[in-house]
């Protein structure tokens, strides 16, 4: 497509009519017989017109907006400094890392941005944003060879030619023509805005570049599953070596049965600042033997954390001994933490050690420490102090050598003003704090997560899901997550277990408790007759009122999906007469599926 620089993938895909979720340049372009008619039509939004407008400048106060997004105006030869001395100081491999994942952040926020401002806009259209994003903040210049989403199959290939690329130029000024390829922020930036706009890994590599001596920069992207050899950019993405080792693991396929013995969850996911700041505390900490405090809400991760923190310890090879304070009694704690003697009480019919001696050598984790009674939380401040235990009903003292990590959901220093927390032991523990932010305030990580937990679920039930709608990829995008991780696993392996075999999760089988969602959330609605899917703005969360609501009214819409499925439900139970099972083997799913969506409609 670089015989007419004034040609768009959005040019492409508006003056072909292409459906939503689906586009391919090359094929559309040969549809229409060459590029000239394209070019009498306008722009499908955003265009590089709207795009402007949302560039603001504040100099009374010194700020520069990109809508909601504040932006610094640098001198390229600035940037060529810091690189500079990023790579003279750190090697060229870290330095690569950072700029790598800064860049990842910064398409992340521009997918966010135009999500947010232009809600109503068809991929091809949301995906060529991202180029004339890149063009506006001066990065470069983007060049559509080609590219092609499928959101059937969830599969993305993209070519691109990048002109005037500021990395290049600043390295070859500063390093002259070398072995590598430089532009680095602007290939972290593509896989960030691009895995953002369809909720999945896609991943960006530059294969020629003007600073190894190439004539000009050429970049391509695919569905992380279609690189052969991932590896080497996640090393870059990834700001430690225990992050994402579950990126890019395949689909299952159709022959497969299920994995269950496989390990599941082990991977640490996400490339978001806070979460690369998190992980750097954790990497500095873990070849000491200090005490870690993790805080956060509940669902953050910090079970895992502490999990990970004991893997890439001198302590690795000993136990890791974890302890759910809240969910042990007050009479109970001391035998738990300490153990008991035989005899000790009635039922002590043997001696047993407690957590802090199977913990021996290794590390003991206390989640939900706050839940603590006073008396216990001075005989845990006792044995941190002395470094040694005494069984209920013993007699002498026991020597333990424990890493006591914990966690807690609670501000421990207000529950020490208010009297609900002990202050030695709030100081005993406070030694090396670290916070993990909620899933709302790194909502960069999200397209990684739900790769990450679609992949896992897919192999611990069997399912063959290929993906997200986009509607789906939009609401959890947007979604503030009360429950923050713990609440997307469960939301995607409801999903995964919901949907039909080799089809997509949409909106209805992600929400279905009673979720609330973002006001600003599109809706897929069949209309016309061709059946071609549209975003809608519903105004609120959508549910079974608002969609019968809708579909009341006069208009050519067909019905809602939701009334699609009711009446395809309801029409196989009447054809089986009653006969659920029969019902299911008609429509291909199983029986527990038909069953559940049956009485969500009221039809059993």
């Amino acid at each position: 497509m670089s015989s007419s620089p004034r040609v768009s993938l959005a040019d492409v895909a508006r003056a072909s009519g292409a459906a939503l979720g689906k586009f391919d340049t090359e094929s559309v372009a040969k549809a229409m017989g060459g590029f000239a008619s394209l070019h009498m039509g306008g722009e499908a939004s955003p265009t590089v017109g709207d795009i402007s407008e949302c560039l603001f400048f504040s100099p009374g106060d010194g700020r520069i907006w990109l809508q909601d997004q504040r932006m610094v105006l640098l001198h390229s030869e600035a940037l060529g400094a810091m690189r500079r001395e990023m790579i003279d100081s750190l090697g060229i491999e870290q330095a690569r890392g950072l700029l790598t994942r800064a860049g990842y952040v910064s398409g992340a926020r521009d997918a966010q941005l135009v999500r947010k401002q232009w809600p109503d806009a068809d991929p091809p259209a949301a995906a060529i944003a991202g180029a004339r994003l890149h063009a506006l903040e001066g990065m470069v210049k983007v060049e559509v060879v080609h590219a092609s989403y499928d959101a059937d199959s969830g599969t993305y290939e993209g070519e691109f030619l990048w002109h005037n690329s500021a990395e290049a130029d600043e390295h070859i000024a500063a390093y002259g023509i070398g072995g590598g390829s430089a532009c680095w922020m602007a290939t972290g930036g593509a896989t960030g805005y691009v895995s953002t706009l369809f909720g999945r890994l896609i991943v960006f590599r530059e294969v020629q570049c003007r600073a190894k001596g190439d004539a000009q920069c050429l970049v391509l992207g695919k569905s992380a599953e279609q690189w052969e050899d991932l590896e080497e950019d996640m090393r870059y993405l990834n700001a430690r070596e225990f992050v994402g080792s579950d990126y890019h693991r395949p689909a299952p396929q159709a022959a497969e049965l299920p994995t269950a013995e496989a390990p599941m969850g082990e991977a640490m996911v996400g490339a978001s600042s806070a979460f690369n700041a998190a992980c750097h505390q954790l990497n500095r900490v873990a070849r000491t033997t200090a005490t870690v405090l993790f805080t956060g809400e509940s669902g953050v991760g910090k079970e895992k954390f502490a999990s990970m923190l004991h893997k890439i310890s001198p302590r690795k090879n000993q136990p890791f001994v974890a302890v759910n304070c809240a969910a042990i009694p007050d009479t109970l704690i001391e035998s738990e933490l300490f153990g008991v003697e035989r005899g000790a009480y009635t039922g002590a019919s043997h001696s047993r050690p407690g957590r802090f001696e199977r913990a021996n050598g290794g590390t003991l984790f206390l989640d939900e420490i706050g839940t603590l009674s006073f008396v216990a939380q001075g005989k845990l401040l006792r044995a941190l102090q002395e470094g040694e235990v005494e069984r209920v009903g013993g007699t002498h003292s026991i020597a333990v050598d424990v890493r006591v990590v914990a966690a807690t959901n609670e501000t421990l220093r207000q529950a020490v003003q208010e009297g609900k927390f002990r202050e030695d032991l709030f100081f005993r523990l406070n030694v090396f704090p670290i916070h993990l932010p909620p899933l709302r305030q790194r909502r960069d990580d999200i397209p990684l997560l739900m790769n990450h937990f679609l992949n896992q679920y897919r192999r611990k039930h069997g399912g063959l899901t290929r993906g997200f709608t986009q509607a789906a990829v939009r609401a959890l995008l947007n979604y503030d997550f009360p429950g923050n991780i713990r609440e997307l696993q469960n939301l995607i392996e409801r999903a995964v277990i919901m949907a039909d075999a080799d089809g997509l999760i949409d909106l209805h089988h992600l929400f279905t408790s009673g979720e609330t969602l973002s006001t600003d959330i599109m809706t897929l609605r069949l209309q016309g007759d061709s059946g071609t899917l549209n975003l809608t703005d519903p105004g609120t969360a959508p549910d079974d009122e608002a969609i019968h609501r809708e579909s009341a009214k006069p208009s050519m819409s067909a019905p809602s999906l939701a009334q699609t499925e009711r009446e395809t439900l309801a029409r196989a139970i009447s054809a089986s007469k009653g006969n659920l099972s029969a019902a299911a083997r008609l429509l291909d799913t199983t029986r527990a599926k038909l069953a559940f969506r049956a009485r969500k409609h009221g039809l059993v």
